[in-house]
């Protein structure tokens, strides 16, 4: 599936980044995983505003735990990744949800699956389609996710180890193909394995700036449609090496932290994904430029923030300086629930270990707009960091503009 810190923190996960959410932590045995599964399809995943019943009854039924280690089952419905080896990771519930919505299964659908992983997601698929392909191109991962399905008998997905973006000729042409790994564009050959009005959904863009489309196949070519900002892990093998856009690690920077971007046709603020509960308000008095970004809350513990992905080299950057303008109104904080207002970045290493959370904050109370600035160590470990701006559970109304990361070379 992937080439792609509970109350509130935040993780790299093998398909993008999301929001570890406070439950399901001490879910052990089978009723116990069946009642903290319910409660993240309903508030995650349909919180979220996944709406299919029969995407949502698959995610209900599907048992996230069996697809991950024993000693990280308690963390199974946490809206997170998990490690399943090989420096993957299975993706979190939402998005296996949401592009599984997003891909409009049917009963008599034939679906082609790029980067098997685990096997969730073709697991969540198997109920709503007739039969699943799926191809992971680590051979290792590939073999566990075949014995696993077996074992927990998904008689209709068929699983092989292979160079996904070579589709799989011999079962085409493929109703839905799902491409869990993020090229810069969709590969020719699973195009070709596309049925005549097919649909695939994929995740495409530059290394940490992707965005998920819907593709429609008409007349042999493919139109699209941008459904959200997201962000999934390196890809294994040549099509991460040939990018032609490549990433900086020296030079880590905050892309689109003024907000002046323009919002796109999809309703999403570019540059920051996993956006909930956030506005982008125009105004003559913003700190910089014309636009900010709001997040307001009047319940605790729901989520509102954004989130944004980049690429860090802790042997060349020694420390990093964070600032941002900041302006809050109301804020409260209850710090047993874990609600933490504030401006951060965390690092991970080159296995998408976390590396530890830094961060700027909590704010309290009122205040007008005032510069916040904090420097930060770099771990000589960290590869990739992840920014986060947000209430994260509090209540009341808070905004950023100018969000800046400086390095600090070694």
């Amino acid at each position: 599936m992937t080439k792609s810190m509970a109350n509130h923190q935040t993780r790299l996960t093998g398909c993008l980044i999301v929001l570890l959410t406070p439950f399901g932590a001490l879910a052990q045995t089978e009723s116990q995983f069946e009642t903290a599964r319910s409660r993240m399809v309903q508030e995650v995943v349909a919180g979220a505003g996944v709406k299919d019943p029969r995407v949502l009854r698959a995610m209900r039924e599907t048992r996230r735990h069996a697809f991950v280690a024993t000693n990280l089952r308690k963390q199974a419905y946490y809206d997170m990744a998990l490690p399943i080896g090989f420096q993957q990771t299975i993706s979190s519930p939402f998005i296996v949800a949401y592009m599984t919505e997003s891909l409009d299964p049917q009963p008599t659908d034939k679906v082609l699956e790029i980067g098997t992983g685990s096997g969730y997601q073709a697991a969540v698929l198997s109920p709503l389609v007739k039969e699943v392909y799926s191809i992971e191109i680590v051979e290792g991962l590939g073999r566990k996710a075949e014995r696993t399905l077996k074992h927990l008998k998904y008689k209709n997905v068929f699983t092989r180890v292979g160079d996904g973006f070579k589709g799989w000729a011999e079962h085409a042409p493929f109703d839905k193909i799902i491409v869990t790994c993020s090229p810069e564009g969709p590969p020719q050959p699973l195009i070709d394995q596309l049925a005549e009005g097919g649909l695939m959904v994929i995740p495409a863009g530059e290394r940490y700036q992707q965005t998920l489309y819907l593709m429609r196949k008409k007349d042999g070519k493919l139109e699209k449609e941008a459904l959200r900002p997201t962000l999934f892990v390196p890809m294994t093998g040549a099509a991460e090496d040939l990018r032609r856009v490549k990433p900086d690690p020296a030079n880590p920077h905050a892309a689109n932290g003024n907000f002046e971007e323009p919002i796109g046709e999809n309703g999403f603020i570019p540059g920051w994904y996993y956006q909930r509960r956030t506005e982008l308000i125009t105004a003559r008095l913003a700190p910089e430029g014309k636009n900010f970004v709001n997040f307001k809350n009047e319940e605790a513990g729901l989520s509102s923030h954004l989130l944004q992905g980049l690429p860090i080299d802790g042997r060349r950057v020694n420390e990093i300086e964070l600032s941002a303008m900041v302006k809050h109104e109301n804020l409260f904080v209850n710090t047993r629930e874990g609600a933490t207002p504030s401006v951060g970045i965390t690092f991970y290493d080159e296995n998408r270990n976390d590396l530890g959370y830094n961060w700027i904050g909590p704010f309290r109370g009122s205040s007008d707009w005032k510069l916040v600035k904090k420097r930060f160590r770099v771990p000589v470990q960290a590869r990739e960091a992840l920014l986060r701006i947000g209430l994260f559970g509090a209540t009341g109304e808070l905004s950023f503009d100018a969000v800046t990361l400086k390095p600090i070379a070694r």
